[in-house]
């Protein structure tokens, strides 16, 4: 009997962008009609940043095939902004202290911790809706084979893979001088680092080092999935509707503003690099089915061999399902301000920082508008995305994880 597919669930960073990510599970779940009784199809996670919070929770819950993503859902859209966008003042005057300060060889370690807005709503979140001895357990029993969270050490600018593995796991940590992979359980702490945006929200201390969102570096972690077991990937990406990495043209009038390059600059750094990513897959993909035709089994079995001692595991074909939104989310950030911005009880920073983003494109706002209504509108997008190829996603995934008819 042929082994079931590993099929391995890749989350991008993205703030609340990370909503659309929702709604596309959301939609296979529903495409594949799979019951609660069965396991989750998926059994490989990796996440970074907003990422890392959905990742941690699904692979919590992998002793479910619909891995309770309704309460994954009911969690997100009952964000509330006025809660969840509070303007930390003491932690803002800690900061510009610190910054007066940078310069003059001080080594405080608490100025790696204060941030512009208040922490507490998220870590009050991430706390209450996963729950991390269900996570272990699962990875215990296989249930979940890995789960892989991706997170900046600020000292060294390495990526540090946060990486639960399940002792049935073959996982091939990277060589790459650049990442290093540390293995052991993982808890609020590593996600809240993954997801900490610099300035925005304060690093986080494991162990010796502090930490901040992955996605700076790596913000689509596909390649741990792949060391971690999986042979076929399915990954959302919250990049919105470009094409090959082709940004849609947009003219200006004038000279951009502070939000406006603010949003493209988070853009290029939390969300352009996986278009990269996927072209070197797709290449790696088509090398490997060259040599596999090309070369006798005991020749490409040196070459196995060679690219096992350099870089610790060999290439190997790995089916791809990508998901990115069919809408601007920028777009539907900018509309969603517009029509209740002033209805919101925000205080004065808050209110300002909106209220520019309303006049002008708001791709920075779609990172931080922690809004259900907001969160929702991307819920609905995500899973109308997945379920317009339905029949792709149970042909990706196989006869064994379709409920049938």
């Amino acid at each position: 009997m042929a082994q079931e597919p590993r099929i391995g669930l890749v989350l991008s960073g993205g703030g609340m962008r990370g909503a659309y990510e929702v709604g596309v599970v959301e939609g296979i779940v529903e495409a594949l009609g799979t019951p609660t009784h069965r396991p989750s199809p998926f059994r490989v996670f990796a996440g970074t940043s907003v990422g890392a919070i959905n990742a941690s929770y699904l692979a919590a819950n992998t002793h479910r095939a619909d891995m309770d993503i309704e309460r994954l859902r009911h969690t997100w859209i009952s964000l509330e902004i006025e809660r969840h966008l509070r303007f930390d003042p003491l932690g803002f005057l800690s900061l510009r202290a610190g910054l007066r300060r940078a310069g003059d060889g001080s080594r405080d370690p608490e100025h790696f911790g204060r941030s512009l807005l208040d922490p507490r709503p998220l870590e009050s979140m991430i706390g209450g809706s996963i729950e991390w001895e269900t996570l272990h357990d699962n990875v215990d029993a296989g249930r979940t084979l890995a789960l892989l969270v991706a997170a900046l050490d600020v000292a060294t600018g390495k990526t540090t893979i946060f990486s639960e593995v399940a002792p049935a796991a073959d996982f091939r940590p990277s060589r790459d001088p650049r990442r290093r992979a540390e293995i052991g359980q993982i808890g609020d702490e590593h996600v809240l680092a993954s997801a900490a945006i610099p300035l925005l929200f304060p690093a986080r201390r494991i162990g010796a080092s502090y930490y901040c969102d992955g996605g700076l570096r790596f913000n689509t972690p596909i390649s741990p999935a792949i060391r971690a077991g999986s042979d076929r990937l399915v990954v959302i990406t919250l990049s919105g509707t470009r094409e090959e990495g082709v940004e849609p043209e947009v003219k200006l009038d004038e000279y951009p503003g502070l939000f406006f390059l603010a949003g493209k600059v988070m853009n290029a750094l939390l969300l352009d690099q996986v278009v990269y990513d996927l072209a070197v897959l797709k290449r790696f993909n088509h090398l490997v089915a060259v040599l596999e035709q090309a070369l006798p089994p005991q020749s490409f079995a040196e070459v196995e061999r060679l690219l096992i001692d350099s870089r610790g595991a060999p290439y190997r074909r790995i089916e791809t399902l990508v998901f990115s939104p069919s809408e601007d989310l920028g777009a539907i950030a900018q509309e969603h301000l517009e029509r209740h911005l002033d209805s919101w009880r925000l205080s004065r920073i808050p209110r300002w920082l909106l209220g520019v983003a309303r006049g002008s494109q708001a791709d920075w706002a779609a990172y931080l508008l922690f809004d259900g209504g907001f969160a929702e509108r991307l819920i609905e997008l995500g899973r109308k995305d997945a379920l317009a190829r339905s029949q792709e996603i149970r042909e990706f995934f196989g006869a064994a994880c379709v409920l049938a008819p």
